[in-house]
């Protein structure tokens, strides 16, 4: 993998097979999204940390937060955890399954030079080429920090809420935890969409680069809106692109964005969340 500062950060040769403890520095929380099985389920990503630093991204998954085990420690963004996993049934070399009555959080990296230290030298630039060769092979780079040469702008448009294959696993989760007795303390909510889907239009630094258009689906970006629920639709859209677009993405930050792709469909790339440091920083 090269990167602005080297090609030292590896991706691994094959999928592992064995299990293994790993010390994870969070930094992706994606949406929930409906799952058969989980109900609802959350893709955490971040970086994996050896004795003289960062060794290659990981995917955990799946994750129900509103579900997890007693034993379970609270985590956010740039806490470094220690979780128990195994790789995950997938092709995707990066994604393992955590599990989570292991997960121990050791500390947290405040902003932002604790931080720049370890992620800086992870920036990639050029989303083009990582398309390519995730499109020609499923077990290429499936997670990325990108930096754009430009960032051309950010829309909001209406989610069309969920589909009708999505809103069965829903109801059909929420239907086991009203039968289930011992469920009576868990959350039984049905998980809703959020009003408004986000989209950054940027550019990276290939040559021949014509654009990505891409949504973002990070946590923050669902919370957002949730936490401005009685706005109307024109304030919050507002208050999206103030959010996401003229404060995130302002010129006094040094921008990158993490992407990941898709299991089913890798040479699609969503971004997962935004790397925001201060130039000054």
């Amino acid at each position: 993998m090269v990167t602005l500062f080297g090609d030292d950060f590896g991706h691994p040769v094959e999928k592992p097979i064995a299990p293994a403890r790993h010390r994870v520095l969070i930094t992706v929380k994606a949406a929930p999204n409906p799952s058969a099985a989980h109900g609802e389920t959350v893709c955490v990503a971040g970086v994996i940390l050896g004795d003289l630093g960062a060794t290659g991204w990981i995917r955990l998954y799946p994750i129900n937060f509103r579900h997890l085990p007693q034993a379970t420690e609270q985590f956010r963004k740039y806490d470094i955890v220690a979780v128990d996993c195994r790789p995950a049934g997938e092709a995707r070399l990066e994604s393992w399954q955590p599990n989570m009555a292991t997960l121990r959080v050791e500390s947290f990296l405040p902003p932002w030079r604790r931080r720049r230290d370890i992620i800086d030298p992870l920036i990639e630039v050029s989303m083009c080429g990582l398309r390519n060769r995730a499109k020609a092979d499923a077990q290429a780079p499936s997670l990325a920090l990108v930096r754009p040469a430009e960032i051309l702008g950010f829309r909001t448009e209406r989610h069309p809420g969920w589909s009708r294959d999505e809103q069965a696993k829903i109801d059909a989760y929420v239907n086991q935890l009203e039968l289930d007795v011992f469920e009576e303390a868990q959350d039984k909510t049905p998980l809703t969409a959020p009003r408004f889907r986000g989209v950054y239009k940027w550019r990276c630094s290939e040559p021949s680069c014509g654009t990505h258009e891409q949504s973002i689906i990070d946590w923050e970006f669902v919370a957002f809106q949730r936490h401005l629920w009685n706005r109307s639709d024109a304030d919050l859209q507002r208050e999206l692109h103030r959010r996401f677009f003229e404060e995130i993405c302002s010129a006094k930050n040094d921008v990158a964005f993490y992407v990941g792709n898709q299991a089913k469909r890798p040479q699609t790339f969503s971004i997962l969340g935004v790397y925001y440091p201060r130039r000054d920083s």
